[in-house]
């Protein structure tokens, strides 16, 4: 589809969204990062699945890469509180044919750095990691923590300093420190967290189709109108 055409798409659809969700749409578009990620390995507990996704969509992280090759992923969709609706969820286990192999690989591909939160020798604090790279926050489950295979994988290790007798927090709660940390320090950053044009254009899109009523449908007939076949790819590949 070309860019006019998308456009009369995108004003179709928001007919059908009140002006006040379509500014607050655009106003959590303007704070939303994919030069943050973060990574979960084997959390299979609902209630800390799910927030973590709630913790990545508040503070504006778009993108959770969930390995579950041994544990399915199973959000408590009271706990989310409908976050996972406006998160890109990349899942690798036995339902989708990827592994925990295919995320490390695709994720250094795309030219992030991959930072393992552990206690093992060498981990640098938090505050120190730097934001001269995409970078990736991979959590593994508070029993075991992350596998040795992505220890290995990992570029840096860092870890919150605590002073307790506990030596470790919560998952949910490791994940909202350090994305309360990053997502801070990256914003007073010069570094290039916002979302590239496009990639703002194409959130935008299926945030308006999310937020109408019957999206879906409001797409195919907006197809059909314009004599577009109902598959025609909205964006480029």
């Amino acid at each position: 589809m070309n860019p006019t055409t998308r456009a009369q798409l995108v004003d179709f659809l928001s007919q059908f969204v009140s002006e006040q969700k379509l500014a607050r749409l655009d106003e959590v578009l303007a704070n939303r990062t994919r030069y943050l990620s973060v990574l979960l390995e084997e959390i299979y507990q609902p209630h800390n699945a799910s927030a973590c996704i709630r913790s990545c969509d508040c503070f504006g992280v778009q993108d959770i890469h969930i390995i579950e090759e041994r544990n399915q992923f199973q959000p408590n969709k009271d706990v989310t509180m409908g976050s996972t609706k406006w998160v890109s969820l990349h899942r690798y286990g036995p339902d989708t044919g990827l592994t925990g192999a295919d995320a490390v690989a695709g994720l250094k591909a795309a030219g992030y750095r991959l930072a393992a939160t552990t206690l093992r020798p060498g981990a640098i604090p938090l505050s120190e990691l730097d934001l001269s790279q995409k970078t990736v926050l991979c959590f593994g489950t508070e029993e075991q923590g992350l596998s040795e295979a992505l220890h290995e994988a990992a570029d840096v290790f860092v870890h919150i300093p605590m002073v307790g007798f506990t030596q470790s927090f919560n998952i949910s709660v490791s994940v909202a420190l350090c994305l309360y940390e990053m997502t801070g320090r990256l914003r007073q950053s010069d570094a290039p967290w916002q979302l590239e044009p496009l990639e703002q254009e194409r959130l935008r899109y299926e945030w308006i189709k999310l937020a109408s009523n019957q999206g879906d449908a409001l797409v195919r007939r907006f197809l059909s109108d314009h004599g577009l076949p109902l598959d025609s790819a909205i964006f480029p590949a």
